[in-house]
């Protein structure tokens, strides 16, 4: 008898949500794979496949996107990916739609500066192996002191991803979801030996 309430109940709330209601639920959920498969809205869509790490999934759901946040979106999977050269012709895409932008021409100039760190250095190093060669985005740490991070110090794999996942544009409630279960997960790492 539960059984048939369930199944009942389930089918009572697909008659009430649209996919990308059902899509923003599973989103605030945290579970991005379901809310991917559930949206219909591309820039959500790659939204989700981007927080899941499905960055190819993600450029796919965001080359559907003609908006400048679409192809800024875009490049920054690319740039997940190591496709500099593909990262760089999305944020200039985004550039001729929104010029000015400064997030997308600083996000340019990185892509542009590690393609070029990987034809000196002799071909592909691999998915994020190289490092940031200069990061601008806020100039405040969590403390509110100034820090400056130049192109003498790379950062770690981990912290170029951290810091590409806050660039995809949601609400800024899913951009503190993110740094807190990238804070979780760094301390959890930490903690193992």
């Amino acid at each position: 008898m539960r059984f048939g309430f369930v199944l009942l109940g389930v089918a009572w709330t697909g008659l009430w949500l649209t996919p990308d209601q059902a899509g923003q639920r599973y989103f605030r959920d945290q579970k991005f794979p379901a809310a991917a498969q559930a949206f219909e809205d591309p820039l959500w869509q790659g939204t989700a496949w981007y927080r899941a790490g499905e960055f190819e999934k993600a450029t796919q759901a965001f080359a559907r996107v003609s908006s400048a946040e679409g192809k800024y979106n875009e490049g920054n999977a690319w740039l997940m990916l190591g496709k500099y050269d593909k990262a760089i012709a999305s944020y200039d895409q985004s550039l001729e739609k929104r010029p000015g932008w400064r997030e997308a021409a600083e996000n340019r100039k990185l892509a542009q500066a590690r393609q070029e760190k990987r034809k000196q250095e002799g071909g592909d190093l691999g998915d994020q192996q190289e490092g940031a060669d200069e990061i601008v985005f806020d100039k405040k740490n969590d403390q509110g002191q100034e820090t400056q991070v130049d192109g003498e110090k790379a950062t770690s794999d981990a912290a170029v991803q951290a810091i590409w996942l806050r660039q995809v544009q949601t609400k800024p409630a899913d951009f503190l979801k993110a740094k807190f279960s990238y804070q979780h997960a760094q301390s959890a790492e930490g903690a193992s030996p």
